[in-house]
């Protein structure tokens, strides 16, 4: 018999597949299927996904391309199906999109059925357009929408080329827009050979390392328990021991799989290639696909695989490593598997070490994180009366 999770079970749908109304120059899906998921298909997943939860609460992930090319009505009978065979669950929705498509009726049926929205957008016009062409004025218009009908939205930006050298500019225009939950992703293209050269829309380790200081300095002398960065929420948890809500930040992964339009099963978001294909729901149940022995192998690889530079360092318990899409560099011992980011991250937890302490002491004692402020603030007044 397999043993159950220990923690929530998740699958993201792909009711779209890789179609877009966009083209972003740094996309990874583009190349990949783009089925649309049937309603007979909907209705088998529905019901496997929901057997297949071990805890009381359930999360439907609806992601693309672009989810918004479905009509309302798949929404609609997406929900009827969540009804009729998750009784006695608390489900919740979320989706990501580009924001383009939303319209009054889009936010009217987001709300009256709570779900949460997360916006793609790169920042103000000319960063955002650099590499997702003239979409950011049909994009504002979408956040407006959103916060007309009150829908609960976060933004989720990459950091790439051409905006990983205004991190403070960034940082504030989401602060100016009323974003009140943001997630950074940085961009990272593989290169297509070994000790190649990434993709000319990625953000380097070193310019990595420098927003992600510039954006906390930020961050922790306004915004602690205001604005809610995924980032240093995670940072945190993990200064903590506990979850760190994220994947990539996590000792493992492996509880997360995404299943495609065709019914196919896959390892991770990122791991769509036939070898991490688990099979697909038409035979075989999400159960013993998320339960089987290579799905756990999978997950268990984020800790095997970690090269010696990463064991000795005084940062695993921080980052563990990242994503393992992101490990293609060479540690300076030569062995292969090295987070190509990594420089940025280790110049990040030397910035923050003194005020991850802090805080992770705040929580131990029942107080607020958000304490870090007025402690910063008088640590500057003392420095200048020194």
């Amino acid at each position: 018999m397999i043993a159950p999770f220990a923690r929530p079970l998740y699958v993201m749908l792909k009711p779209v597949g890789s179609r877009c109304n966009l083209a972003c120059q740094y996309c990874y899906y583009q190349e990949k299927g783009n089925t649309l998921l049937s309603e007979k298909l909907l209705e088998e997943f529905t019901r496997q996904y929901l057997e297949a939860q071990t805890m009381p609460q359930v999360l439907f992930t609806w992601h693309g391309g672009e989810p918004l090319l479905r009509p309302l009505s798949f929404y609609k009978k997406a929900l009827e199906l969540q009804r009729r065979y998750g009784q006695g669950l608390q489900i919740d929705n979320c989706l990501q999109t580009n924001g383009t498509l939303l319209t009054d009726e889009w936010c009217q049926f987001l709300r009256d059925n709570n779900f949460l929205v997360g916006i793609s957008i790169d920042g103000p016009q000319y960063m955002h357009n650099s590499f997702r062409g003239t979409s950011w004025h049909d994009v504002m218009r979408g956040i407006s929408l959103l916060q007309k009908y009150d829908v609960q939205w976060n933004a989720m930006a990459t950091v790439n080329a051409a905006n990983a050298e205004h991190p403070v500019e960034l940082y504030r225009f989401f602060h100016h827009i009323g974003c009140e939950f943001l997630q950074f992703t940085p961009i990272v293209i593989p290169p297509p050979v070994p000790e190649g050269n990434v993709g000319k829309t990625s953000v380097s380790p070193a310019q990595w390392g420098h927003f992600l200081c510039a954006v906390y300095d930020e961050w922790v002398q306004h915004d602690v328990g205001k604005l809610f960065v995924q980032l240093f929420d995670a940072t945190l948890a993990n200064w903590t021991g506990t979850p760190p809500g994220i994947c990539s930040m996590a000792p493992t992964c492996g509880h997360a799989a995404i299943m495609e339009a065709d019914g196919s099963v896959y390892s991770c978001d990122h791991f769509v290639f036939p070898e991490y294909r688990l099979g697909n729901i038409r035979q075989h149940t999400i159960t013993s696909m998320l339960y089987s022995e290579r799905q756990q192998q999978f997950g268990q690889q984020k800790r095997d695989a970690l090269p010696r530079q990463c064991r000795e360092c005084r940062f695993l318990f921080a980052c563990h490593g990242e994503c393992p899409k992101n490990r293609f560099t060479a540690d300076r011992y030569g062995n292969y598997g090295l987070n190509y980011l990594c420089e940025g991250y280790h110049q990040f937890f030397i910035h923050v070490a003194d005020d991850m302490d802090f805080m992770a002491n705040e929580l131990k004692a029942n107080r607020s994180p958000a304490n870090i402020i007025a402690h910063k603030d008088k640590s500057l007044k003392n420095n200048k009366a020194k």
